[in-house]
């Protein structure tokens, strides 16, 4: 081979792997039934989670199978405190399965420890045993989904209240409802931001007012703070209200009932450290006066 011959074959490869990277930069060209769906008002609140997607854990898996195959429960999920996790139903319909397969075989592991230490028990007891915690498991993922959910809205109120008082200042600087409504979500990086800034440009993409979609997540996430936000700002873009000591007076009202949230949880805090308190101070009491009532009990020598 040639030196002409190895320098246009060295060429060619090299052409050929630039065109395959720049093949590979080039964005994909999206669907446009995928992309007229997203933009869908109807489903602007979906979150990413509830997109099918391949299942890649076991409860995935399990809650999908079920859901297909099997009636649905008698009491259904928390639909709002996933919606505010962003858990899928199917999954925590799988991890309530898994919970009460797991708390089926806990007692019956137990039965056949001991059995095989020499102790047969009547079959009713590790069956009856088998039952109350297969239930009492299954409720396990339902308690931790609603105060997961609660300490989520808890911290949302919080943002919001730092939300609010940045809407209000961008209506004082003359931005309009949306505009200000959209730059004060764009200010924070915290989740709560990132959550409405999401929401404002769904709505912005499907032509609905902010403030209809912003009432829209709070019904479907149970933010009563965020549906009087919603409702302050329509005044705002429909009728032209002055909203800004409105605004300033709702972020007040958001903080003096977070401080009382707090003040209430310390004071239950306080309770429960006051019984522990005097059972100390109760049993210093008996070990200083027992040699004393004992010798005058028993009398002296």
């Amino acid at each position: 081979m040639t030196t002409v011959q190895l320098a246009a074959s060295a060429g060619g490869l090299i052409g050929l792997g630039l065109a395959l990277l720049a093949f590979r930069l080039v964005p994909a060209r999206p669907d446009l039934g995928t992309a007229l769906d997203a933009l869908d008002p109807r489903h602007s609140l979906t979150p990413p989670s509830d997109v099918p997607a391949p299942p890649t854990r076991a409860p995935d898996r399990l809650g999908q199978w079920c859901s297909r195959h099997l009636p649905l429960p008698l009491a259904g999920p928390p639909t709002r405190d996933l919606a505010l996790l962003r858990i899928p139903p199917h999954r925590f319909v799988g991890e309530q399965l898994l919970y009460a397969v797991a708390g089926l075989f806990f007692p019956l592991m137990l039965t056949v420890i001991v059995t095989l230490i020499g102790v047969s028990p009547p079959w009713l007891i590790p069956a009856g045993a088998a039952l109350v915690t297969a239930a009492a498991a299954s409720y396990l993922p339902d308690y931790n989904v609603r105060s997961d959910a609660a300490a989520a809205r808890e911290e949302f109120t919080r943002a919001l209240s730092a939300y609010v008082d940045l809407v209000a200042l961008e209506r004082l600087a003359g931005a309009g409802p949306r505009q200000a409504m959209e730059a004060a979500a764009a200010i924070g990086d915290a989740w709560p931001f990132r959550r409405l800034a999401e929401e404002l440009a769904r709505s912005r993409w499907s032509g609905v007012p902010p403030w209809d979609a912003l009432a829209r997540l709070a019904g479907e996430l149970n933010l009563d703070p965020l549906a009087d936000l919603a409702d302050i700002m329509r005044l705002s873009g429909e009728e032209g209200a002055a909203v800004y000591q409105t605004l300033r007076a709702r972020s007040a009202a958001i903080r003096s009932a977070l401080v009382a949230q707090d003040l209430a949880r310390a004071n239950r805090a306080g309770e429960r450290l006051t019984l522990p308190g005097a059972v100390l101070a109760l049993t210093f009491a008996v070990l200083l006066t027992a040699p004393a009532l004992i010798r005058l009990v028993l009398g002296p020598g």
